[in-house]
């Protein structure tokens, strides 16, 4: 196969760069991560503004060049299809594809007011309304994926796309110590305990501290 590189931005704080470094490893692709200095243009942009419209994570493998979270998960289920990084059942795999774009496009609120931050704790901290909001639409989610398909992942006894892209919010409400029923509760456990995201945030606690703005003051 030919090489591969997946272009990243920080570790500790960057939610799309961890979604498309779990859908790489999860499709088994063999590829070199790039990370960018924190002092790059695009990723300050990525990481301030919380969007996933900026080129991080971008994957270039052979002649391929493709970014946005969606766009690489699509590319690799192509060409990975042993992996199952969508369902076969033609509709879970409309499910899962519809609870990943909303992730992908909404949950505005969470983003702004629970910012991934690995290395942080924040024990009784007060989420505002709005955030309160989105924090109910996931659970409700996570609720019904588990009921439907029986867990322990969203999507049945092995995570897809679904997990990568809810993966950043598990963190979050670990970071800011969300209170969970207790179903998302067991949820969220798993998906911090899983292997790839154990290895990816001992990188990220290892990484240097590069971009002042977000030592944040909540």
């Amino acid at each position: 196969m030919e090489a591969a590189t997946l272009t990243i931005s920080s570790r500790n704080y960057s939610s799309w760069s961890l979604r498309g470094w779990l859908i790489c490893r999860m499709a088994g692709l063999d590829f070199e991560p790039e990370v960018l200095s924190g002092q790059d243009a695009s990723t300050r942009a990525e990481l301030l503004h919380l969007s996933p419209s900026f080129l991080v994570p971008r994957l270039a493998h052979g002649r391929v060049a493709v970014w946005d979270t969606l766009a690489i998960a699509q590319y690799l289920n192509e060409i990975c299809p042993d992996a199952e990084l969508l369902p076969r059942d033609v509709a879970a795999r409309a499910h899962c594809l519809s609870i990943a774009g909303e992730m992908h496009g909404g949950f505005i609120n969470l983003r702004s007011a629970l910012p991934m931050n690995l290395k942080a704790h924040h024990p009784n901290f007060k989420i505002f309304n709005g955030a309160k909001g989105d924090i109910e639409r996931i659970v409700a989610i996570f609720d019904e994926c588990l009921t439907r398909y029986e867990g322990p992942y969203l999507f049945g006894e092995a995570p897809t796309l679904a997990d990568a892209m809810y993966a950043p919010v598990c963190t979050r409400f670990r970071t800011y110590d969300v209170a969970l029923p207790p179903r998302a509760n067991a949820y969220r456990d798993t998906i911090l305990s899983w292997p790839l995201m154990v290895e990816w945030t001992e990188a990220a606690m290892n990484e240097p501290e590069e971009i002042e703005e977000l030592d944040m003051e909540f």
